[in-house]
């Protein structure tokens, strides 16, 4: 079913405002929950609505708390984000590193001791938004088995690369695993098969079957070993930069809270050969033709866009399960 966006967002503030977050805090969370579902990132929104909740009443998000500084050496800072919801201290630091990049040319802020920021995106979108090329990542709990491994001992580390385009901006949002696992769930929960391989059944055979890969726990990395490296240096970055905890960390507390993340921002020129050079690669990559008749080559973050003008126009698509579910919290 579809439901207008400011009914998606007002109940995730009524909900909030209930777990006694300020006006302020209460809004902007459910603002940005509400936009990953309408941009059609609906594992992150809605969908992982329910799940902040219960973080919320468990004591691992706290409503009331935010980042404070710790150390800053020229264009880079340090920052504890004190265990507070992670959308908002998320937002807060990709918000000082555009401040920051916009003063020197290029920023890096670091952050320990946050939660979950729940769709990576918004903070790419954040940076280019405000003109500027953003990456950001973060590391999680232990995931993903490295490459040739069997045990989860990595995360599947979300990265963001954002660059500003006049005609719409180019976000790349990836998980390090194939699939993310809210995305695994959500084909569990539907009953679907993935598309293509997403991991290894208990056999240790490549499988399309969501349940079988979240029951084994051998979720596939991109790239294979080059995604289980990319990984590993994701982690090694987050904790160093931050000086916070790292997955095998996180892990120990079973639950994922107390992650470390890294933003960085940097100020591009802005003048004709910007412009022409992001334009000639693009029409280049869509010269390539369509594996399917009636297909189309997309750039990161292109769907997104149509997908956002579709639920602003037609209402925003929920799961009419979980909807209900937060309808009643």
């Amino acid at each position: 079913m579809r439901v207008t966006f400011n009914k998606l967002q007002s109940e995730f503030e009524r909900v909030l405002l209930s777990l006694n977050f300020s006006g302020e805090k209460a809004n902007l969370c459910a603002t940005i929950f509400a936009e990953n579902s309408r941009d059609g990132v609906y594992t992150h929104g809605l969908n992982r609505f329910p799940v902040f909740v219960e973080f919320v009443k468990q004591g691992l998000v706290k409503p009331g708390a935010g980042p404070t500084a710790e150390a800053a050496f020229g264009a880079l800072e340090r920052w504890n984000g004190n265990l507070g919801p992670g959308i908002l201290n998320a937002r807060f630091c990709m918000d000082r590193a555009i401040t920051l990049a916009k003063a020197n040319g290029i920023s890096c802020i670091a952050l320990k001791n946050t939660n979950h920021w729940m769709r990576a995106g918004t903070y790419g979108w954040q940076a280019a938004n405000a003109g500027l090329i953003g990456i950001c990542f973060t590391n999680t709990i232990a995931n993903l088995p490295p490459w040739g491994g069997i045990d989860p001992r990595l995360g599947n580390n979300p990265l963001v690369i954002a660059v500003p385009r006049r005609g719409g901006h180019v976000v790349l949002d990836m998980a390090v695993s194939q699939y993310s696992v809210g995305k695994l769930n959500q084909y569990k929960n539907n009953s679907e098969a993935l598309p293509l391989p997403g991991g290894y059944d208990k056999a240790g055979n490549l499988s399309t079957n969501a349940a079988e890969i979240l029951e084994s726990k051998r979720l596939l990395p991109v790239g294979f070993w080059k995604g289980s490296g990319l990984s590993l240096v994701l982690d090694l970055l987050a904790a160093v930069l931050s000086e916070g905890n790292s997955t095998a960390k996180i892990t120990q507390s079973e639950q994922e809270s107390g992650v470390s993340q890294v933003f960085i921002c940097i100020k591009p020129e802005s003048n004709a050969y910007t412009e022409q050079v992001i334009e000639e690669i693009i029409n280049y990559t869509k010269t390539s033709r369509p594996e399917h008749e009636g297909g189309a080559i997309a750039y990161p973050g292109e769907n997104t866009l149509k997908t956002r003008e579709k639920s602003l126009k037609e209402g925003v698509f929920v799961d009419e399960r979980i909807w209900r579910q937060v309808l009643g919290l």
